[in-house]
């Protein structure tokens, strides 16, 4: 629960916080007269949806904000009663890591790959203070214990790759903990982990909060976060601030519409059901392997699994990263080696070459997580959905296929005069409808979607998902869901399938696995979902 802070003087002070970035044709205000205190020992929820400012509102504090930005001089940020100078690079440099510290969204982006992580612990504790190596070293190797990490000593040695995304934000934290920071900030710190690391994460930054006495500044869009940890809430729109206060009471009743918005674009409840038809894809003891680094001894990323989904159904894979989820769905697709039976409607298909597979391939198409890696940024959308009809030569001519090709986008919540337009054009749920669309030009019988909506904002994220609904409702499609967010599983899906290190440990009707759990690792993951605490 939200720690209890006493009514002091704020550790840091913002006021009139107003950011323009200049752009082609012109200048973009992405921050508006934003004001913010942060106490001692305090949690501060920075919310919107993407672009309402509030990660440039977190640079200004930091002074990281890039050289098309202008801060407005009228912007005032106190730390500690003191004026931080914040167009000032070289006195901000004292302040950053020392009173002030971030954490961000991608560890992997933030750690330098070539790198060990002990020498970059070291780095950022001799950037602040006059010590030699080895008492650096024996900082670090603390700070690797503080934040939970087992073996420190060991981890001082290994790369950023050799670590998992819980392990990595650790050491960011690590990182950031390093030179005892007064205020941390952290911008979307849980976003792509799993919800048990998610939990582990959360739990750490809450215990270190109070242990340390830090303020924290947690820039998040899960608002299920927000409620069990943050102390108040600021809620941004459109680089304003339109509401803040309290979290208990902001949550009980919000006062502006956008925020009744955001609570409600929450998912919710259990998915509707439906009326199953015959198996559209079924597995049976699918088995995948990988050479280990002794060939004697291969790697089993999944052992024997079952699984089948029906027309008209959805079907959620749920697990902690490495669980082989994605590596499953891969296999029931041919796109990956595999033992074992696979049939696609009735048919076996595991026997099956890739020019075997082709026919097969518009039935069942792929929506990845991230649709800007998977959109060509140079293929206009047009050519991005048009492509599949060319490749398997679906529609005659082509004033039928720019047809289909309206149609797709229409059915996607798209409109269809953006036919000449790029993916970079578009925010991040409209690149996912991108996706969306090109997949379903091909009218195929299932979707497989691979964690589709975990890096969008919820009222982004409700949106897809009614888009979804509405195309298995109208056109009767299966969809192969794969997510670490149970509340999206909860209201897409129709039954669930649990893995662990490669194999099933539990499914059925999703109402009944949620609310029943029979194995002790499916009630932890509900746990670290539902009860985040």
């Amino acid at each position: 629960m939200p720690s209890t802070h006493t009514e002091s003087a704020p550790l840091l002070s913002a006021r009139d916080i107003r950011v323009t970035f200049r752009v082609d044709g012109g200048s973009i205000e992405a921050v508006r007269g934003v004001d913010l205190d942060i106490r001692a020992g305090e949690m501060l929820a920075l919310v919107g949806e993407s672009g309402s400012g509030k990660s440039v509102t977190a640079r200004v504090l930091m002074g990281l904000l890039g050289r098309n930005a202008r801060v407005s001089p009228e912007t005032r940020v106190w730390l500690d009663g003191r004026p931080l100078a914040i167009d000032d690079e070289r006195r901000m440099r004292t302040v950053r890591g020392s009173d002030i510290a971030m954490v961000f969204q991608e560890p992997m982006s933030s750690l330098n790959p070539i790198y060990r992580v002990g020498d970059q612990i070291v780095e950022a504790i001799k950037a602040h203070r006059r010590v030699d190596r080895a008492a650096a070293l024996a900082r670090a190797e603390d700070l690797l214990g503080q934040v939970r990490l087992p073996d420190p000593v060991a981890m001082l040695r290994r790369y950023p790759h050799e670590l998992s995304g819980g392990q990595r934000q650790r050491v960011m934290i690590a990182m950031a903990l390093a030179n005892n920071p007064r205020l941390l900030i952290a911008d979307e710190p849980t976003t792509a982990l799993d919800v048990s690391v998610q939990a582990e994460i959360l739990k750490l930054i809450r215990a270190l909060q109070v242990e340390q006495g830090i303020a924290v500044l947690l820039i998040t869009h899960d608002l299920t976060v927000v409620r069990h940890y943050a102390d108040r809430v600021v809620v941004m729109q459109r680089g304003a601030l339109v509401e803040q206060g309290e979290t208990a009471a902001l949550f009980a009743s919000p006062q502006h519409p956008y925020t009744r918005q955001l609570l409600a674009a929450e998912p919710t409840g259990f998915a509707a059901p439906v009326e199953p038809g015959p198996p559209v894809l079924e597995g049976r003891a699918v088995r995948i392997t990988y050479p280990g680094r002794t060939r004697a001894v291969p790697v089993v990323a999944v052992h024997g699994a079952d699984i089948v989904v029906r027309r008209g159904e959805a079907v959620g894979i749920v697990g902690e990263s490495g669980s082989g989820k994605t590596t499953l769905a891969l296999a029931l697709t041919r796109l990956i080696e595999s033992t074992g039976t696979i049939e696609f409607e009735g048919a076996p298909i595991d026997g099956l070459d890739r020019r075997g597979m082709r026919p097969l391939r518009p039935r069942f198409q792929i929506v990845l997580q991230d649709p800007f890696a998977s959109l060509n940024p140079r293929m206009s959308v047009r050519a991005l959905v048009e492509e599949g009809l060319i490749v398997h030569r679906i529609g005659v001519g082509t004033a039928d296929r720019l047809a289909r090709v309206r149609a797709a986008l229409a059915a996607a919540g798209l409109p269809t005069d953006i036919l000449n337009r790029f993916p970079h054009e578009f925010s991040g749920g409209q690149r996912q409808r991108l996706s969306i669309a090109r997949a379903i030009a091909l009218e195929p019988d299932m979707l497989v979607l691979d964690e589709p909506t975990s890096a969008l904002d919820l009222s982004v994220q409700a949106q897809i998902l009614a888009t979804l609904k509405t195309l298995q409702t109208e056109r009767g499609l299966s969809y192969l869901f794969i997510s670490h967010d149970l509340r999206v599983v909860r209201a897409l899906c129709q039954r669930i399938v649990v893995m662990r290190h490669g194999e099933i440990v539990e499914a059925g009707p999703t109402r009944e696995v949620l609310e029943r759990p029979s194995q002790d690792y499916t009630a932890r993951l509900i746990a670290a979902a539902f009860e985040i605490q």
